[in-house]
């Protein structure tokens, strides 16, 4: 191997151990709540069964009869969203705020009993939901997850470098020896694991990196666009769609949340008198009404319906779908039941339509209990890699260091590594703020205090 091959494999290799000593806590974090939520379909039947299904029978009652039964738990809470039965055997459900909670309200379609109720955000999935979208401690824990994708890319990148095998036999490279013993084993199980996994983690990387609260909105502020007559004879707030997301409940697809939402009533006179956009929600139509509204325009079941919250608010029907091609959003006003806008999957832009169907892949929900195998199976990879990475890193780590790889300088090939550093940095500007971060201290701290001999 040349000098020049050497020394950027081994700047590669020192980049590598750098994301993956920030990565390693992130991955394992985001693997063990992405199976949580992968197999919701599953575990929520097993968990909450009791109130999930209902024997089917010939009569349901009115949306706006379940909502009263609802209510007569709950008489001081304030509807948030209602989620009609899916199917015939399963239950209503009415997300409530009370007294500074947000609670669910499982009711009986048919015979109108309350089944129970639920912690909309202190519940398994939620939990891991918001776990796995921002740490469940707001903004900061979505720029860290954030910043954890962003390297993770260069973990990826640097990883295959390193793995290519350079005159090398397909042993070790495409398959572990199984036949050796202690860290040449667990450095074979961490490349081979790596090699198979790098495509698949690059596209769970990527797809998810499509919510986060910093690359995700300046990405959907470049890509995500209607066309402008969509909404020429709407009139429209200053709100987006995307207030109606939060970190444990999706309500609307990605593709619809830079898109403006819709007033009710007298666009003119809302904007007239500001005392309005104080005033609270008095829809004239039913409950009932907007579900029959989305029954006759096929909205798929699952869907669930925002109620508005302002004299200038509108009802939002909204589902996002395993399948996103079958994705509706409908904004209807709350005095006259009409459809202010209804967008579709053939709405959509090629980027919208290409992001969807990611975010349904890295949700495991695109092609059934297959897509949920393949998912599992990358979570699977990423604890495994995690795992091994941590263990070939304990046995080459020289007593009372860290076992930072070594550097040694070739300027044709430093530019070679700055040229892509530099495009990490520009693709993702998190990662690029923390590369100059890391720089600085390993060139100024990390390097005299652990710098010491490692076996490569």
């Amino acid at each position: 191997m040349s000098t020049q091959k050497i020394s950027f494999y081994n700047l590669a290799w020192r980049w590598h151990f750098y994301a993956g000593l920030f990565v390693a806590p992130f991955m394992v974090l985001l693997a063990l709540t992405g199976i949580i939520y992968l197999f919701k379909p599953q575990l929520d039947p097993l968990m909450y069964g009791h109130l999930l299904t209902v024997p089917a029978a010939e009569r349901a009652l009115s949306a706006d009869e379940q909502l009263q039964r609802a209510k007569a738990a709950y008489p001081q809470g304030t509807l948030s969203k209602y989620l009609p039965p899916a199917d015939a055997t399963s239950s209503a459900q009415f997300v409530m705020h009370n007294s500074g909670r947000e609670m669910t309200v499982f009711v009986d379609p048919y015979r109108g009993t309350v089944l129970g109720t639920q912690d909309a955000k202190n519940n398994l999935q939620a939990i891991a939901r918001a776990l796995h979208g921002e740490l469940m401690i707001g903004t900061v824990g979505d720029r860290l997850v954030e910043l954890a994708a962003g390297w993770g890319v260069m973990l990826v990148i640097s990883g295959m470098y390193l793995w290519w095998p350079r005159g090398k036999s397909s042993s070790g490279v495409l398959w572990p020896r199984f036949n050796t013993r202690g860290r040449v084993f667990w450095r074979d199980l961490h490349v081979v694991t790596g090699f198979w996994g790098a495509a698949l983690l690059l596209v769970m990387l990527l797809s998810g990196m499509a919510w986060t609260g910093f690359w995700g909105k300046q990405y959907a502020d470049l890509w995500n666009r209607f066309p402008a007559a969509m909404w020429n004879n709407v009139p429209t707030s200053d709100q987006q769609a995307r207030v109606l997301n939060t970190a444990t409940q999706q309500t609307v697809p990605w593709a619809m949340e830079n898109t403006p939402m819709p007033v009710s009533g007298d666009h003119a006179e809302h904007m007239n008198h500001g005392a309005m956009h104080a005033a609270p929600a008095a829809p004239t139509i039913s409950l009932q009404q907007v579900v029959d509204l989305a029954t006759s325009r096929k909205v798929e079941p699952g869907y669930s319906i925002t109620p508005p919250t302002t004299a200038e608010g509108v009802f939002t029907v909204s589902v996002f779908a395993n399948d996103p091609r079958n994705d509706a959003t409908l904004h209807v006003d709350q005095y006259t039941g009409k459809v202010l806008a209804d967008v579709r999957w053939e709405h959509y832009n090629g980027v919208a339509r290409a992001t969807e169907t990611g975010v349904m892949l890295h949700e495991g929900k695109m092609f059934g209990w297959v897509n949920q195998l393949i998912v599992l199976l990358i979570c699977l990879m990423i604890l495994l890699s995690a795992v091994s990475g941590v263990v070939i890193w304990w046995k080459r780590r020289p007593v009372g260091g860290l076992g930072v790889p070594p550097l040694r300088h070739d300027l044709p090939k430093w530019k070679t590594a700055m040229v892509i550093m530099l495009g990490l940095a520009i693709a993702f500007p998190l990662v690029g703020a923390s590369l100059i971060v890391v720089w600085a201290l390993d060139r100024l701290l990390l390097s005299r205090l652990f710098a010491q001999p490692s076996r490569v």
